[in-house]
């Protein structure tokens, strides 16, 4: 064969085998970034007002599987994209599909919370108990498979009442790994006492853990009607957007005019928690021209810094303090 033929077909063979790496699927995922959405089109309240320009804008992350070509060769992943083994988002013994309803019920509960929240700080009297750990993951490996369920709430240990997660954590601890913890649970109407195991925690040395992943639980009763929908984007991370908007829409200028994104965990009694694909969330909030980025103090705050170029990041650590730090940002000019 001519050299100018071994060459036509070493370049066809290889243009094959690149087509054929771009389509298989690897065992790697991509986080993406999202645009930066405005909140108001899906935050319906009872009351609510005219928000004028500006506006509380969430940031979400496209999960995808990469290819086989994406996972191999960095040039070939998108702008902004991180690749994650896939253990890094689902447990032993759970798959994406699992992981995909609990992120939905993390949603649930984050827009619940938020409202609560939002509502308490603009002077309604809101009805918010904790009442248990809620499981939301079983470890198919672990102590508590087979025993616990997802959206089983945790009301004791060893007879002693839990009210959070922390209370779980600090009863779970007083034994040693290895040995069995009494727990009374409920689930609808009913509850119950299963015995489960316990074994040493791979993270901290010597700390038992049953393999669950658990959220607080508490009874919510609103004093108006909230009504937040986002379709199909789960996680908990919007909480602290929600709130805003809330507020905002309530007749609050909590924006000042500005296009504000927001991201962070909120927790019932305002504290802001950590996020995942903070830098994903950050180039989102730039591509929609946001000019502030509300975000979680900490290790978020100085990951966002790093790729937010001209955005301005501040970084918080309640609710209230979200508020405050937007309330001495000038105007924007209309």
């Amino acid at each position: 064969m001519k050299p100018r033929a071994l060459i036509g077909t070493g370049l066809v063979l290889a243009a094959v085998a690149l087509g054929i790496a771009w389509l298989l699927p690897s065992n790697s995922y991509l986080l993406l970034p999202d645009r930066a959405k405005p909140l108001e089109p899906k935050v319906k309240i009872q009351g609510e007002k005219d928000t004028g320009p500006g506006g509380i804008y969430y940031v979400d992350v496209i999960v995808r599987k990469a290819s086989l070509l994406e996972e191999l060769v960095s040039g070939a992943r998108p702008d902004g994209a991180d690749l994650v083994p896939e253990e890094a988002l689902v447990p032993p013994g759970s798959n994406i599909q699992e992981r995909r309803r609990l992120t939905i019920r993390q949603m649930d509960r984050s827009e619940e919370v938020a409202a609560a929240v939002a509502l308490r700080e603009l002077g309604y009297k809101v009805d918010a108990k904790p009442e248990g750990a809620l499981v939301v993951a079983v470890a198919q490996d672990a102590p508590a498979a087979g025993k616990l369920e997802p959206t089983e709430v945790i009301v004791a240990v060893d007879g002693s009442p839990v009210r959070t997660p922390d209370d779980l954590r600090r009863l779970i601890a007083k034994h040693k790994p290895g040995e069995t913890v009494r727990l009374r649970v409920r689930a609808g109407g009913t509850t119950r006492v299963v015995e489960v195991g316990t074994i040493a925690s791979p993270d901290e040395q010597g700390r038992p853990i049953v393999g669950i992943q658990v959220e607080q639980f508490a009874d919510i009763k609103l004093p108006i009607g909230v009504d937040i929908d986002l379709g199909g984007v789960g996680g908990p991370s919007a909480g602290l957007a929600f709130a805003l908007d809330v507020v905002e829409e309530l007749g609050e200028n909590v924006d000042r005019g500005l296009r504000v994104a927001a991201t962070g965990e909120l927790e019932l009694d305002g504290s802001v928690g950590p996020i995942g694909g903070i830098k994903q969330k950050v180039i989102g909030a730039k591509r929609s021209h946001a000019d502030v980025f509300l975000v979680p103090a900490g290790d978020n705050a100085v990951e966002a810094r790093r790729h937010a170029g001209d955005l301005r990041i501040i970084a918080v650590e309640s609710f209230g303090q979200a508020l405050r730090a937007l309330a001495t940002l000038p105007k924007k000019a209309q």
